[in-house]
């Protein structure tokens, strides 16, 4: 087969798939972005809670020698 010829049937082959996967595309959600973020922050506010609470270096008395 001519590399010409089999050039053009791939492009036509390639635009009808394009147009099938464009008919069979389940159409947009709404994004979930308030929903990540609300769980981020959660993950966040749980981990600082996991953390034991010790004093900071500038909190601490000085040490006596």
């Amino acid at each position: 087969m001519n590399a010409e010829t089999h050039l053009q049937l791939h492009a036509t082959r390639s635009a009808e798939l394009r147009h099938q996967a464009d008919t069979f595309r389940p159409a947009p959600r709404a994004p979930r972005k308030d929903l990540r973020t609300r769980l981020g922050w959660t993950m966040v506010e749980l981990g600082l809670r996991l953390i034991p609470n010790r004093p900071t270096l500038s909190a601490r008395s000085p040490r006596t020698a």
